[in-house]
């Protein structure tokens, strides 16, 4: 049965395909991201809170992907004079216990890495971030039309249809083995200006600019 995936995170890793290029098996589909956006997340943190020298990166460290945007958004930092540290996800108890440790040290911000479990524990993350007055970037737009600060990242409604278009390629006789794997072509920047408020932060005309929405 061939399958095709969507909203993948590291499927090299997770041993769905031998590589992005070649599948080599019967499964394809679309990774949720490169992982060269994740330093996107922490340009964007900076650009909204220029007052934030820290980084809590949250992150599931059982997971591949958990490691490798870590590293993206660690080779980053020093370009924006910025000290990263992880948060891992675990439960909602460590992550708890674990942002109001980061929380204790002024200039402060967070970062929301892809995982199932940040996902899982949104809810949680989003009042931690407004508990503790920092101002915190995710990946996916969900985060902030639920109170988060600023998404980046992959149109999912996007990936899903072209995940359908390969679909119909397969149905009508081509391998999943010959189709590559592909990464979003679509991102999207939302911004909640509420959270911003509530922060006390004043969000840059030029980054408002950019954006693909604004929650007022």
């Amino acid at each position: 049965m061939p399958i095709v995936f969507a909203q993948v995170t590291d499927p090299v890793g997770a041993g769905f395909v031998d590589s992005l290029a070649q599948p080599g098996g019967n499964a394809t589909g679309f990774v949720l991201f490169e992982y060269a956006i994740s330093g996107k997340w922490l340009e964007l943190l900076k650009e909204i809170a220029p007052r934030v020298r820290r980084a809590g990166v949250i992150r599931d460290p059982a997971q591949t992907a958990g490691t490798g945007q870590f590293a993206v958004i660690q080779s980053v930092a020093p370009s924006v004079g910025m000290e990263v540290s992880t948060i891992n996800v675990r439960d909602a108890a460590e992550i708890e216990r674990a942002i109001a440790a980061f929380a204790r040290t002024a200039d402060g911000g967070l970062i929301v890495t892809a995982s199932a479990l940040s996902v899982v524990h949104r809810d949680l993350i989003v009042k931690l971030a407004a508990r503790h007055k920092l101002p915190a970037v995710y990946y996916r737009r969900l985060y902030a039309t639920d109170d988060g600060l600023i998404s980046y990242g992959p149109d999912i409604a996007e990936q899903n249809r072209r995940a359908a278009g390969y679909v119909d390629r397969i149905l009508k006789g081509e391998k999943p083995a010959d189709l590559p794997v592909q990464a979003p072509n679509k991102y999207e920047l939302v911004i909640n200006l509420k959270t911003a408020k509530a922060l006390g932060l004043t969000v840059p005309p030029t980054l408002l600019a950019r954006a693909d929405e604004v929650i007022e």
